[in-house]
């Protein structure tokens, strides 16, 4: 259980520094594009475009965030495979915390005291969900499950791309809480995964489950970068810590077998309340940050640069 915990803290610290990183490359992309007055950076809807998106990803500071992804990542699924889903995707979405803190530095942000406030509802519900966890299941599920995950998985990322391409600048939140549910499919997958204790490469590869890990994970990310260029950090990855955390959390319980402590039921269940709770009001407070694109201070059109 230590030792799981520690994993996930760390993958947490991973990700939370991750998101700052890349939200410095994406906004740093988007003030370049308005520079240079570009106008195929955006959707007929005032979505960011592919080309964008790519650019952005392309600077050093969202390589370096990527990179710490990617770390998180593997810590973060070793986190899955030791603690029950609640307990694990929850403390590695404390993320939020970091984000927040790193960002006053990094972007300049202000944090209001509703926002704060919020944060500290946010670390509450950790605490609680901590105390209340007991063991985890075994993850041993039917082949059929992890063909419904795969589908599940394409149907999520292909679906949230395209709306989130629809709704244009206004869709922010909703591509955070998308690529929360994607990084939260990817948490399920690595958790069900055969083939990996004791390794065997050929059930590895034949597992559907590890093609949804990679359709979640690299549709995740996308949403997630398009949630950056376009919307507060703060509150699109508050939005991101309710998609991953509540639903495998859920799936978790009914599905692998994950428990409370003997006693503590009402414990994991007000935590889960909590956290959802805070991560709402931190994206319902959280505001555009000063400098970001879209803002005065960034130049531009909002309309126009808020959607690079």
């Amino acid at each position: 259980m230590i030792i799981g915990l520690l994993t996930a803290v760390a993958a947490s610290a991973c990700y939370g520094t991750g998101s700052v990183l890349q939200a410095v490359g994406s906004r740093k992309s988007a003030r370049r594009e308005a520079a240079e007055s570009s106008t195929t950076g955006v959707t007929q809807h005032g979505g960011p475009s592919l080309s964008s998106t790519a650019k952005a990803a392309v600077t050093w500071e969202f390589m370096v965030g990527t990179v710490l992804d990617f770390v998180g990542f593997g810590l973060g699924a070793l986190a899955a495979r030791l603690l029950p889903l609640f307990l694990s995707q929850t403390v590695i979405s404390a993320n939020l915390v970091i984000t927040a803190v790193l960002s006053i530095k990094l972007l300049g942000i202000r944090l209001s005291r509703a926002e704060w406030s919020s944060i500290a509802v946010v670390c509450t519900a950790l605490v609680l969900l901590a105390t209340a966890a007991g063991p985890e299941g075994s993850g041993h599920t039917p082949i059929a499950t992890h063909w419904g995950l795969l589908v599940a998985s394409v149907v999520l990322i292909g679906g949230g791309i395209l709306i989130v391409r629809l709704l244009g600048g206004r869709a922010a939140i909703l591509a955070g809480l998308l690529s929360g549910l994607g990084f939260g499919a990817l948490g399920v997958g690595v958790r069900v995964l055969n083939g990996v204790d004791p390794f065997h490469l050929p059930s590895l590869l034949g597992d559907p489950a590890l093609y949804a890990i990679l359709v979640a994970g690299i549709g995740g990310m996308y949403l997630h970068t398009v949630a950056l260029q376009i919307g507060s950090v703060n509150g699109a990855t508050a939005a991101l810590v309710v998609g991953e955390t509540v639903v495998p959390g859920i799936l978790g319980v009914l599905w692998l077998g994950d428990a409370s402590r003997p006693g503590f039921a009402w414990v994991a269940v007000l935590g889960f309340v909590v956290a959802v709770a805070g991560a709402v009001a931190v994206a319902w407070f959280g505001e555009p940050e000063p400098g970001a694109p879209g803002t005065p201070e960034a130049g531009g059109r909002p309309t126009e640069v808020a959607a690079r």
